[in-house]
Order: structure tokens, then sequence, then C-alpha cells
């Protein structure tokens, strides 16, 4: 009888380290907090989101906020809004920099197609790219970027709105890793 009770205590405890050991430490919680709310506070006006989950920081921006119309060029305004992460990007030592675009699922326009963007994946990869350029440019580390298309795939909309394919259109630049 005191060997199963032994066996199920013993389980617990190794299940409680498991599940202690995919979450994020305090000291990385807090500093990341610390990040958010340093964020939030410089994007507040610039129709950014920014959300903290699963040990991640994450900004959202539509791309009417970064790039005219079905283009990939940074406007004026985009660069605004990119320059005020790049205090919290630059000093990052060890935390990677992730840049995703994404894209609705409205097909590639005439314009698009002869600046030699045939598909939505490729605009999207190109803006990523873009917006990761700029950031290099502007103090963040090489060695810490990255940037990557996703087309159409994993929208946080419906496309069958004009709405929801707005907020489909967006990049998305992740803080990941150990922190600082």
């Amino acid at each position: 009888m005191k060997k199963p009770v032994e066996n199920l205590l013993i389980a617990c405890a190794v299940s409680s380290l498991v599940l202690l050991g995919g979450c994020v430490s305090q000291t990385k919680y807090d500093a990341l907090e610390q990040e958010q709310q340093q964020l939030q506070s410089q994007l507040s006006a610039d129709q950014a989101e920014i959300t903290l989950l699963d040990g991640k920081l994450k900004v959202t921006m539509v791309d009417q906020v970064l790039f005219s119309e079905g283009g990939f060029n940074l406007n004026a305004q985009a660069k605004a809004v990119l320059s005020k992460l790049v205090p919290t990007l630059s000093g990052l030592q060890q935390t990677k920099v992730v840049v995703d675009g994404y894209t609705d699922n409205v097909p590639i326009g005439s314009r698009l197609k002869h600046e030699g963007i045939g598909s939505n994946l490729e605009l999207s990869s190109k803006r990523a790219d873009v917006v990761a350029e700029y950031l290099l440019k502007q103090g963040v580390k090489e060695s810490l970027i990255s940037a990557q298309g996703f087309g159409e795939s994993n929208p946080v909309a419906s496309n069958d709105t004009a709405d929801g394919r707005s907020k489909n259109r967006r990049i998305e630049v992740t803080l990941v890793g150990p922190g600082n």
C-alpha cells in the first residue's frame, strides 16, 4: 500500500518539475513586462498592439501604418513608428527580434506583379524584409534579427470583410529569448 502512494508522490513531483520548467522565470517576466510598458507608452497612438504571452513580447502593426496600399516600401509614418521601437531593440544582447509579415487573401494586382511580386507569400516576405532592414539600419544587431513572410496563412480575422482583411495585413515584431 505504501509503494503506490510513493509512486504517486514521485509522479506528482516529476510532473510539477516538467510544468515549472516550461514557465518563464519571474525575472524574465518582469523584464518583458517592463519592455511591454515602455513600448506601449511609445506606440499608444500608432495603431500598434503590444501583447505579452508565453514569455514573448509581440508588437503587431497593421499594414496601413507601415506601407502604402498594396505596396512594400516604408512610408514616413512607418519610419517614425518603427523608430520608436529602436531604443528597446538596439539594447538587446541575447533576445531575438523576429519580424513576421502577413497578408489577406486578395490576389496580387498587376502593379505588384510588374514589380516582381507574384504572390501574397512574396509580398509578406518583402514587407518583413523591408522592416527588418530598416531596424538594422537603425542599430538593431544583425545577429539577433530575422524576417519571414507567411502570406495569407494565420489570419487573425475573416477575409470576408474589408475590416477583417485589414487586420490580416500586418507585421508582427516578436522578442524571443532570455531577455536583455
